[in-house]
């Protein structure tokens, strides 16, 4: 079976990106697999690069970049939410005169199309948050 996952609270103030995290490696422990995972409204949070929670904490980005790195998951963040909250991937940096990319590795920024596209060559879509 193929999931697409849409994860909108922020991993600082809901544990749904750390349930739909382990919801995944569940989907791709029983061999499914998971076309797309798109980050929505606060859920862009999970993308930024420089979030440095405590050491005792979960280190959810970077568990995301494992996961994509690993399974080759498409980690996709909305565009327009991103640049809301100041999350931008180096082309756009550039051009608003800023000096990073702020994207963690295994992220990129796209639009909704990407969504739509996500949720057509799925047979289930899942929403977290």
């Amino acid at each position: 079976m193929k999931f697409a996952i849409q994860i909108n609270s922020s991993p600082y103030h809901s544990n749904a990106g750390l349930t739909a995290y382990q919801f995944i490696r569940s989907v791709l422990n029983a061999q499914h697999e998971i076309v797309r995972i798109f980050f929505y409204h606060e859920g862009v949070y999970h993308a930024f690069k420089y979030a440095t929670p405590p050491d005792d904490e979960i280190q959810i980005t970077k568990r995301w970049s494992e996961l994509a790195r690993d399974h080759q998951i498409d980690l996709v963040v909305c565009i327009s939410a991103a640049q809301r909250r100041g999350l931008l991937h180096s082309d756009e940096a550039h051009r608003q005169g800023k000096q990073d990319n702020d994207v963690a590795d295994g992220f990129r920024i796209a639009g909704l199309g990407q969504l739509v596209e996500a949720t057509l060559l799925a047979d289930r879509f899942i929403v977290f948050g």
